[in-house]
């Protein structure tokens, strides 16, 4: 199990070694570089790798997959050339499992249900939309939900990914009418103070690329009152 090796400023980091990062990424920031050209979570660790080792040129950090802007949890980087392709290849073939938890509005019907839609993604909005059939140009979009605990106002749910699509799981609780809070985009009715949403990359396990040991990381949850409770 992962614990927390390392913690800056702007930085908490889940693991290291000579092949990989993973840290726990706060809602707000960004893994790479967009045109807000706001300062990526990259960068960030690029200068702690440098300061960490007193590197005189440039750091190699390899982006291998992302969490939307406003998601928090565990994001993995990788610190060679040799590790980035394969783990590349281990996120696109769907080799390591993804657990979320994400706090939602309304309590669904069922407390423990496998969820299968078809994503529509609209660039333009940058929004997929789900649909009960396949429509054209639509993804398979499949994840597996369990409550784990209700809460005043809300409840927290732990969800497993099958599949990685667009927002996949903001699109599909908001289409069994239990938007994310703070997800204005997908149907909460209003937005969170800091821009965030109660969504958050708890839990990734994976087979090292390099070392072929398994991995289990969990990320710790940020601080807010909603989250404290859970």
């Amino acid at each position: 199990m992962s614990k927390i090796v390392s913690t800056s400023k702007n930085l908490q980091i889940l693991y290291e070694d000579n092949h990989l990062i993973a840290v726990n990424k706060r809602p707000g920031d960004i893994v790479q570089g967009d045109k807000t050209g706001d300062k990526p979570l990259s960068e960030v660790v690029k200068e702690y790798i440098k300061k960490k080792y007193n590197k005189p040129g440039n750091v190699y950090l390899g982006v291998a997959h992302r969490l939307d802007r406003p998601t928090s949890g565990i994001v993995v980087f990788a610190k060679t050339s040799k590790a980035l392709p394969r783990l590349n290849k281990l996120f696109a073939e769907k080799e390591a499992k993804k657990t979320y938890w994400a706090i939602v509005k309304n309590q669904p019907e069922k407390t423990k249900n496998v969820l299968v839609h078809w994503l529509l993604r609209n660039t333009k909005q940058n929004k997929s939309y789900a649909h009960k059939k396949e429509v054209p140009l639509s993804k398979k979009a499949i994840l597996e939900y369990q409550m784990i605990k209700r809460l005043d106002n809300y409840c927290l749910m732990e969800i497993d990914l099958r599949t990685g699509r667009h927002h996949q799981i903001r699109a599909q609780l908001s289409a069994i009418g239990s938007p994310i809070k703070g997800d204005l985009k997908y149907g909460f009715d209003r937005s969170n103070k800091d821009g965030s949403i109660h969504l958050h990359s708890r839990r990734l396990s994976f087979i090292h690329p390099v070392k072929k040991e398994k991995l289990e990381l969990v990320a710790a949850l940020p601080h807010d009152p909603v989250w404290n409770a859970c």
